[in-house]
């Protein structure tokens, strides 16, 4: 399972990571609860996670460009930098108790830029760090594994000191995990990769990257997939402070246990990807994981019972990760080492690009026509979309047979 490890540079990344994404998990759940605390608008919550996402949506693939001109290395010190210094910023404003939502909504904004290039770099960059190419499907897992214990980490610290001391020590916090992040990336020895001539065809690397995924018919398909689902079903996310607040008549610490139940199941899907031997079976393992994130959140829309709730969010975690990650390791493995760069800019496009207009969306008809029945509603589209999904897999795959031209020995003739 950790066998990505070996690679020095990777083994610095991670650890260095496992702090800061404590932090970030740590920030993003003392937001929410201190949005809809503030205000009481469940429209206002999902703008909060719209402008710390949509940057992702217009800036990724110009990203992919960007980052792939440039020394990934030096890019990454630099976008760590640069979000060190926001979360410092939302530290010192909550310190001083100035609760501008307003403020509050621009730094989100800012975090959600910093984050398009970041994502993208952080992605791009484990190619360079894993001495052996084989790992890398396998460094794609333990980075998610690394993500969602932090998911379930960082909101369950939050609670606690959200319940204890306050929104200022989160904050100030996340500010602090920035260090060992900065600390490792500047012990790490790697060597430079070729620069591209010219730096300013980012015009003709978004039409060549665009014309790449569309020609190769099975990312194509994985992608649209992905989009439709951070667009309808994994924003229901964004509602889990009104369950937690509203339905379940709970508080802050109630709040962290939706979140670390999610990261419970993501954890445990992280770890079975992690232990997978080759990497050819993700469009099996996407269909599946999304049927059950589908039919999970269906169930716990209209739960009764917290543990029942819970359960739920566990089982969506495990379905939301292996969704992900699997299209995520398929992109990463199956591009051409030209277009990686591209192609996982287009991949967190479908999937960071979208989920904050599916908030944004999701906030507003849950104000329309309930909590309870939009989550229902989107574990619908889910279980729709792997319906449509597969169908014109086997359409596919059936032209593709009636096409093949019939051997010599086996004709008529």
């Amino acid at each position: 399972m950790f066998k990505a490890l070996k690679s020095k540079n990777f083994k610095l990344f991670f650890y260095g990571q496992s702090v800061s994404v404590i932090g970030t998990w740590m920030q993003k759940t003392a937001i929410s609860w201190m949005v809809y605390s503030i205000t009481g608008s469940v429209f206002l919550l999902g703008l909060t996670t719209f402008l710390s996402m949509i940057p992702s949506l217009f800036l990724a693939p110009l990203a992919g460009s960007i980052i792939g001109r440039y020394d990934r290395h030096k890019s990454m010190l630099l976008l760590q930098s640069m979000a060190m210094i926001q979360a410092g910023t939302l530290a010192i404003l909550i310190y001083f108790k100035i609760y501008n939502i307003n403020f509050i909504l621009a730094l989100s904004l800012i975090q959600g830029i910093i984050n398009a290039f970041d994502m993208t770099c952080r992605q791009t960059m484990m190619i360079d760090i894993v001495d052996d190419k084989e790992d890398l499907p396998n460094a794609v897992a333990l980075n998610s594994t690394l993500n969602n214990f932090a998911r379930i980490a960082g909101p369950a610290l939050a609670g606690i000191i959200l319940h204890n001391y306050g929104e200022d020590i989160c904050f100030i916090g996340n500010f602090l995990s920035y260090i060992p992040v900065l600390i490792s990336l500047l012990m790490m020895k790697i060597t430079p990769h070729i620069k591209a001539v010219d730096k300013f065809k980012m015009l003709e690397d978004f039409i060549e990257g665009f014309d790449y995924v569309k020609k190769e018919a099975e990312m194509a398909k994985m992608l649209l997939m992905l989009m439709c689902s951070s667009l309808f079903v994994i924003s229901f996310n964004t509602l889990m402070p009104v369950f937690a607040k509203d339905i379940f008549s709970g508080n802050a610490q109630t709040f962290s246990w939706f979140e670390s139940a999610a990261g419970i199941g993501s954890i445990l899907s992280a770890i079975y990807l992690a232990n997978l031997k080759k990497s050819d079976q993700m469009s099996k393992i996407m269909i599946a994981a999304s049927l059950l994130l589908g039919f999970s959140i269906i169930i716990l829309a209209y739960s009764n019972n917290l543990t029942v709730a819970l359960i739920c969010m566990a089982i969506s975690g495990i379905g939301m990760m292996a969704q992900t990650s699997s299209i995520n390791i398929y992109v990463q493995t199956q591009s051409a080492v030209n277009m990686r760069s591209r192609s996982i800019s287009y991949y967190l496009m479908a999937y960071q690009g979208m989920i904050p207009v599916g908030s944004l969306i999701i906030g507003y008809v849950s104000h329309i026509i309930g909590t309870r029945h939009t989550v229902a509603i989107q574990g619908i589209i889910c279980i729709l979309s792997v319906i449509v999904y597969v169908y014109y897999k086997k359409h596919k795959s059936s032209e593709e047979l009636e096409t093949c031209p019939v051997p010599y020995e086996n004709s008529k003739f």
